[in-house]
């Protein structure tokens, strides 16, 4: 069922719906938990989630987290290339999401993820309304402007792996 929105193998073909494949193990499980547990809504999630048991939630996570990424299907602008990697610096993307924004444990991969996605969830986290275990990425999303959302986004969204 996952495949019907996340894409064959995990990797999306719907600008709303993230890519799966490749994500840390850890991320999977854990936002699938959240999602679960009602920590996180989302109105085709939520009632896909309530049926996984914890050996659900791990092996799909196992699956997609050995999924190669697809190339990104996506090219950031030149001006927001230029000016991406400052902004991500400034804003410690690359604190949390690693140097490559690949993620790490239970930080996802941002790399190469949808744009529409990307600007959603960044726009979530500024307006508190997207819901996380440490409240970091709530905190961070403060200091962002509208501008700021868009260049992280499109430079985000064109990463390869």
């Amino acid at each position: 069922m996952c495949a019907a929105c996340h894409g064959e193998a995990g990797n999306s073909a719907n600008p709303a719906v993230p890519s799966l494949a490749g994500q840390p193990r850890q991320f999977i499980s854990t936002s699938l938990y959240m999602f679960r547990e009602g920590y996180r809504k989302d109105p085709q999630m939520s009632p896909m989630a309530a049926m996984l048991s914890n050996a659900d939630l791990n092996d799909l996570a196992a699956y997609f987290s050995s999924q190669k990424p697809a190339p990104p299907r996506h090219r950031a602008s030149a001006e927001n290339a230029a000016a991406g990697p400052a902004l991500a610096q400034k804003f410690n993307c690359t604190q949390c999401h690693g140097p490559r924004l690949l993620g790490q444990q239970q930080i996802p991969r941002l790399a190469g993820q949808q744009l529409e996605y990307l600007r959603g969830q960044l726009r979530a986290f500024k307006a508190g309304k997207r819901g996380e275990l440490d409240g970091n990425m709530t905190a961070a999303a403060q200091a962002l402007t509208d501008k700021d959302i868009e260049v992280l986004a499109d430079y985000i969204a064109g990463l390869g792996g």
